[in-house]
């Protein structure tokens, strides 16, 4: 368990709803948040907030769209980075970042995505398995807590890391997520591949 136990990043919730209002409309919106228990959209300036929306939120979608859940949940991934190029890592680190062969600079990222686990793990252990190939995991991750599926769920996370790995590191990366908590594995395991 990490310092910030029960706390995530806002983003997890500020980056989806604009994707469901784009998507179902702001009355299945406003039902699947109040389904969530997310009562008002969070400050992104107030910092981390209560992992038990943000996840329930992520965990309404799924059983209420679940054929559009993974669609909606990557482009909410894909913005959540967007967010994080634009607002949180440097602009010279970004830099040099992309200055570098993927080969150097994706050990470099990894890193820095393992030091900044909490804005998005929440309560659950991160670890970072391995730096080349990146191999991320998210153990009892609360996103999926309590879900079961015979696939994989958290395409909001893969979709973050291969947007930040794709721009930083050379284009054409991918995230599978191979294993899945909501699968009965420990951790839920991303495995990052370049496809040129």
């Amino acid at each position: 368990m990490n310092a910030q136990m029960g706390r995530i990043g806002p983003n997890a919730i500020l980056q989806l709803v604009p994707v469901l209002e784009d998507e179902a409309g702001p009355e299945v919106t406003a039902h699947l948040m109040a389904m969530a228990g997310v009562i008002e959209m969070p400050d992104p300036a107030e910092g981390l907030i209560d992992e038990g929306p943000a996840a329930r939120l992520h965990q309404a979608m799924r059983a209420e769209m679940p054929d559009a859940a993974p669609r909606l949940a990557k482009e909410a991934g894909k913005r959540t980075g967007d967010y994080i190029l634009a607002h949180r890592i440097p602009s010279k680190a970004q830099a040099i970042l992309r200055l570098l062969p993927a080969r150097l600079a994706a050990p470099i990222l990894a890193k820095a995505v393992a030091k900044h686990a909490w804005t998005f793990c929440g309560s659950g252990g991160f670890r970072l398995v391995s730096t080349w190939p990146v191999v991320f995991e998210i153990g009892d991750n609360p996103v999926v807590r309590g879900e079961r599926s015979d696939v994989p769920l958290c395409h909001w996370h893969a979709a973050v890391f291969e947007r930040l790995f794709s721009e930083l590191c050379g284009p054409g990366w991918n995230c599978e997520e191979v294993t899945c908590c909501a699968q009965g594995a420990e951790a839920c395991r991303f495995e990052m591949t370049r496809v040129r």
